[in-house]
């Protein structure tokens, strides 16, 4: 039997949006099975329409070695940054969270970078992950014995690996269906959840007062203070 690679990317959605979760995603696979992800279409889920990424999700599932999903809700978001934890640092937290629980060695991670300076974030992960990784290009070569994973963060890392854009896809896929849940729960058209949506800035500034939609809606966002500040003008 051959010796058996696995690989792993991590990408997120909803990271600008002001409702709802920002949902981050890590696919790994056998390295030998990486092209089952592109022969299938898999591809940067910004590229794909809501029905095909819906269609892939399950394919991506059956083809990975492994799936998992992280769920970042507003309250935890704004208490980060009331606290001046950056969505960077809370991003990072969660990827090495997902990352930790992958079954398996993995020989490499690839990481859609969120930081200006990309290999940036693979340091903040490094350090809270609880398994032995190795940054390219930073980490020194490690202790022989000791089985390291390699370590990439780049910026476009989802239009470069595939790995990633499965990440992506999932990712996307599953904060769709939470801004579905929260629409039905407050009986609201929400939009897609970001402040560029018309239906999402309509939709908040007529249900300020709403307890119910305040719980979805991030709070330090610059966007928020100037509907607050629109509508106490206006009223």
């Amino acid at each position: 039997m051959g010796v058996h690679i696995i690989i792993c990317g991590g990408d997120e959605a909803g990271r600008g949006a002001l409702i709802g979760p920002l949902v981050v995603a890590i696919v790994s696979i056998n390295k030998s099975a990486e092209h089952k992800l592109a022969d299938m279409g898999v591809r940067d889920s910004k590229l794909l329409s809501r029905r095909r990424r819906e269609n892939l999700y399950d394919s991506i599932k059956g083809a990975a070695h492994d799936v998992k999903v992280g769920k970042i809700y507003p309250k935890e978001i704004n208490e980060a940054m009331k606290a001046g934890v950056s969505l960077n640092e809370l991003e990072a937290i969660h990827f090495a969270k997902l990352f930790d629980k992958l079954s398996g060695h993995v020989s490499s991670m690839y990481l859609d970078s969120p930081d200006v300076i990309a290999e940036k974030f693979g340091v903040r992960v490094n350090m809270l992950s609880k398994k032995p990784t190795r940054i390219v290009g930073v980490s020194p070569k490690g202790d022989a014995g000791v089985k390291y994973t390699k370590l990439v963060a780049e910026h476009k890392a989802d239009s470069r690996y595939p790995v990633v854009s499965a990440a992506s896809i999932i990712a996307k896929v599953e904060r769709d269906w939470e801004i579905d849940r929260i629409a039905d729960e407050v009986g609201i058209d929400l939009g897609s959840g970001y402040p560029a949506d018309a239906y999402t800035i309509g939709a908040i500034k007529e249900n300020l007062k709403s307890e119910v939609l305040r719980r979805h809606i991030r709070q330090y966002w610059q966007t928020m203070d100037e509907i607050k500040q629109t509508r106490l003008v206006n009223f």
